[in-house]
């Protein structure tokens, strides 16, 4: 179903090509798509779990990071 999807696939063969492919079939990008989403999701619910226990129902750009340092361990580097 299109129709459930966040992200267009044209964003995400410009991911592709910006990783250095020349050309990405539909069914990459589709996949990466799925992948990126459901990260996406995750890293949403545990910044919102962030948020509500420090007692706000605002989620905030600290919230998105910490959230995704904690579930991207090992890839998501401190800057």
């Amino acid at each position: 179903m299109a129709g459930d999807k966040e992200l267009s696939l044209a964003p995400i063969h410009r991911l592709i090509k910006k990783a250095g492919a020349a050309r990405a079939s539909e069914d990459a990008a589709e996949e990466l798509r799925r992948i990126l989403e459901e990260i996406g999701i995750a890293i949403a619910k545990e910044a919102l779990s962030l948020a509500q226990y420090a007692g706000r129902r605002t989620v905030r750009r600290e919230d998105i990071d910490r959230a995704a340092r904690t579930l991207l361990r090992g890839y998501y580097s401190t800057q």
